[in-house]
């Protein structure tokens, strides 16, 4: 099946409860297991010490969303940490329309997950075997529809990303643990998410999203050195800026930059766009989702579903 730029059709009809599907279907190395029966090892090193990657897409009408751009990012963060994924690309693309169309949603989120698998309890990767292959499809709702309307307030974490020096940034790592603790500092704060800065204490993403400004009518997003995941939203908001021609900037972000921005909003699969209208106690513009905001928001909700 051939992959297009933006969208991935399913290659049948999909299913639905009426059609007989009674339970959850999740891939295992090309089985199907129900959600109460699907289980790895005790001894797999993704469980042991978070030894693996993964991947987040969305199906949109019955479209995978860039799965080009996904699964090439899969492989990349594979390859990076010297994990042989089983499967060839083209067999994983077909494993997750089959997956979703096993599950019977024309709108839902996929999980895609590369284990080392089971081995010792020590670290070397040398002693594992069987690396597991997880297609996860489920229903997603990451924030109150409200907040779409409305926008997100958020605080800065003092949980900074990973030093890239340590773990690149480029790398969907299973080892999720600095964005979970700058999470917690969001739950205390009464807040839903959290701007996280570098070793250099620039402006690099939040916990699980891409960070955008609009300052003076030009769209701004924090590079890739500033220690952020190459997000395929991110990507697409982008170029859909470029083409409403809207001026954008790849650059060096401080708190300050935030602060003092007309708008302000996070994108990411899961996420998709939304405004972030406060942030450390302090309004972004008037406190309420911008015009270009609002436009990126459009458009990308147009492009998803097209």
């Amino acid at each position: 099946m051939s992959l297009s730029n933006s969208t991935t059709a399913l290659s049948g009809a999909l299913l639905t409860p009426a059609d007989g599907m009674s339970s959850q279907q999740i891939f295992i190395n090309g089985k199907y297991y129900s959600k109460e029966e699907a289980v790895v090892s005790v001894f797999d090193h993704g469980l042991l010490y978070g030894d693996g990657v993964f991947e987040g897409l969305r199906v949109y009408e019955g479209k995978v969303f860039r799965m080009e751009q996904h699964l090439k990012r899969l492989y990349d963060s594979a390859k990076a940490i010297l994990l042989e994924i089983p499967l060839p690309i083209e067999a994983m693309t077909d494993a997750v329309l089959e997956t979703v169309e096993k599950n019977g949603l024309a709108n839902c989120y996929i999980r895609l997950l590369i284990t080392r698998g089971a081995g010792t309890l020590g670290l070397g990767p040398e002693r594992t075997s069987n690396p597991q292959v997880i297609i996860i499809v489920d229903k997603i709702s990451l924030y109150p529809e409200e907040h779409y309307r409305n926008g997100l307030e958020i605080v800065t974490a003092s949980t900074i990303r990973n030093h890239p020096g340590a773990l690149s940034p480029r790398i969907k790592s299973l080892n999720y643990l600095n964005n979970i603790m700058a999470k917690c500092e969001a739950s205390k704060a009464g807040c839903l998410e959290a701007l996280m800065l570098n070793h250099k204490g620039e402006v690099s993403e939040c916990t699980a999203d891409n960070i955008f400004i609009v300052k003076n009518g030009v769209l701004m997003t924090p590079p890739t050195d500033a220690g952020i995941l190459e997000g395929v939203t991110r990507e697409a908001v982008l170029e859909l800026a470029v083409e409403a021609g809207i001026p954008t900037q790849e650059k060096t972000l401080t708190r300050h930059d935030v602060y003092v921005a007309d708008e302000c909003f996070m994108t990411g699969t899961a996420a998709e766009v939304i405004a972030v209208v406060r942030i450390d106690s302090r309004p972004i513009g008037d406190a309420r989702p911008g015009p270009i905001t609002l436009k990126l928001q459009e458009l990308f909700h147009k492009l998803a579903r097209s």
